[in-house]
């Protein structure tokens, strides 16, 4: 028996979110995923505020992308409103009991659409991390090169990354992928590509 996981919003609520985003001057490119299982990097992640923005941009659709967040987050009131978001929570002290625990949240899921930065942190960093590689191969679900530009307010889910065995020269291919498009985050000094 499929476990249940909420995968959407109620249309009245996906108005909203969209009307709040064009209120902040932020333009919309493309729509959601549209595979039943997929995962879209967050890139670049410099700020608290890329998640809100997100989620308006996806919500907007009458979607749900999850995200991780420590599972300290989870008290109350905060938890509830964190898990109303799609927020998963994870230990953070392991990153391959981390990865393990996420690819067995989706098994026997017809739906599930996830949301992670690749930079694992709102400061600069030389090193992305890949598991998200793992948890696509792992699940069958297609990677999407997601964006949010600060500078010119677009936000979309990007192109597909193909994959293949060479998780070094697909991280490579992210690297060239995210160069090309001279994002800015939030915070301009938290970004950089390797």
């Amino acid at each position: 028996m499929a476990k249940k996981v909420k995968n959407s919003v109620r249309p009245g609520w996906a108005r909203f979110c969209g009307r709040l985003l064009r209120a902040m001057g932020w333009e919309s490119v493309g729509g959601p995923m549209k595979e039943p299982k997929a995962i879209v990097l967050g890139v670049p992640h410099t700020s608290v505020w890329d998640f809100v923005v997100s989620y308006l941009f996806y919500a907007q659709y009458g979607k749900v992308a999850h995200i991780m967040v420590k599972k300290e987050f989870f008290f109350w009131p905060v938890g509830p409103i964190l898990r109303a978001c799609g927020a998963i929570p994870v230990d953070r002290q392991s990153a391959a009991t981390l990865v393990r625990s996420l690819i067995h949240s989706m098994e026997g899921l017809d739906e599930f659409h996830l949301a992670l930065a690749p930079e694992a942190t709102r400061k600069a960093t030389k090193r992305w991390k890949s598991g998200f590689h793992l948890i696509a191969r792992e699940t069958g679900s297609t990677v999407y090169m997601g964006f949010f530009d600060w500078k010119s307010k677009r936000i979309g889910v990007g192109e597909v990354l193909p994959l293949t065995d060479d998780v070094k020269a697909d991280m490579q291919k992210l690297y060239d992928h995210y160069r090309q498009l001279d994002l800015h985050g939030k915070h301009k000094d938290g970004y950089i590509v390797p």
